[in-house]
């Protein structure tokens, strides 16, 4: 048996229990048991509670942890009991998880676990919104809303690590310092300013080449009215809600590329996890490339970390400890 967090219905954070009894899983092949010291928290957890992306019930959230490894099924080489690994995958809000042998690399020597927890999923979503979703090419104006969260931050860096000329928005001075830190060429509140006003003052009229939106139906028309013409909105999140139906035609005075990308429709195997992890890792261990964690809670508190993550008030990355 092992300790764990999981819900039996949908619906708000409430509904979230705490149990000591939960099933402890067994590696099958291609699979690795790991022992879970840190887990991540996500917006995708919060899609998976309330039932926006459905799952089986009842279900133990997370898609992230750093840990131990325990035990290895049939299959999996390059790993050995007792490395320090983190990994992306399913139900990682308990005491122990399965991970896939594609998903999942040993932490460097100088990086915490803490850390690696904290690094993978929302550094890999930032990777391919940046490699993927459009290609940055130096000199692009790039807009990422909520530029001070998890996702926001790590975004911001690597968009700048690619050379973009980076706008960032968010709702309060003290966020717009935590993004100038991250890097941001300009920061808009969007609270107290008007966001296409300020973008097109920028570009000098001509809107952004992207705009990397998580935040979902609040933006989604305030960033259609900041792209150039040609330009590529990527509406990567859900946290003010679902998109409403799109008009298409709204897309075709500027040509306008809509996407809606899913880091897990982009990584299908191995080879797809390495070309956005590799570069992430080794950014991250050369200390080009920081990483903030709001606050760390015990796994028994995810009400709390699910509540936090939700109110838009955090800046930086979530992190429950095992």
């Amino acid at each position: 048996m092992m300790r764990a967090a999981l819900f039996r219905t949908t619906g708000p954070s409430s509904v979230l229990e705490y149990v000591a009894n939960a099933t402890k899983p067994v590696p099958a092949a291609g699979q690795l048991l790991v022992k879970n010291q840190y887990i991540g928290i996500n917006f995708i957890d919060t899609y998976h509670r309330t039932g926006l992306y459905k799952v089986p019930l009842p279900y133990i959230p997370g898609r992230e942890a750093s840990g131990v490894v325990e035990a290895i099924g049939d299959g999996v080489t390059g790993f050995n009991v007792g490395d320090r690994v983190a990994y992306m995958a399913a139900n990682t809000c308990a005491e122990y998880a399965l991970a896939s042998k594609d998903q999942i690399i040993k932490v460097p020597a100088n990086v915490s676990m803490e850390k690696a927890a904290a690094l993978l999923l929302q550094g890999a979503t930032a990777m391919s919104l940046v490699r993927l979703a459009y290609e940055v090419k130096k000199g692009d104006h790039v807009l990422i809303h909520a530029a001070a969260g998890g996702t926001g931050q790590l975004l911001v860096q690597i968009a700048k690590h690619y050379g973009a000329i980076v706008i960032g928005t968010t709702s309060s001075a003290e966020k717009a310092e935590t993004a100038k830190k991250a890097g941001a060429d300009h920061v808009i509140l969007y609270t107290t300013q008007n966001v296409k006003e300020e973008v097109l003052k920028i570009t000098n009229g001509k809107g952004v080449q992207v705009v990397y939106d998580g935040i979902g139906k609040s933006t989604f028309d305030i960033s259609l009215s900041c792209l150039a013409r040609l330009g590529t909105l990527a509406s990567f999140g859900n946290a003010s809600g679902k998109v409403d139906d799109v008009d298409i035609m709204k897309l075709v005075p500027n040509a306008i590329r809509l996407m809606r990308p899913s880091l897990f429709s982009f990584i299908k195997d191995r080879a797809d996890f390495d070309f956005l992890v590799d570069p992430l890792v080794e950014l991250f261990a050369s200390g080009k490339l920081t990483l903030h964690v709001h606050k760390v809670y015990d796994l028994a508190d995810i009400k709390s970390a699910h509540d936090d993550l939700e109110s838009g008030k955090t800046q930086g990355k979530l992190i429950l400890k095992v």
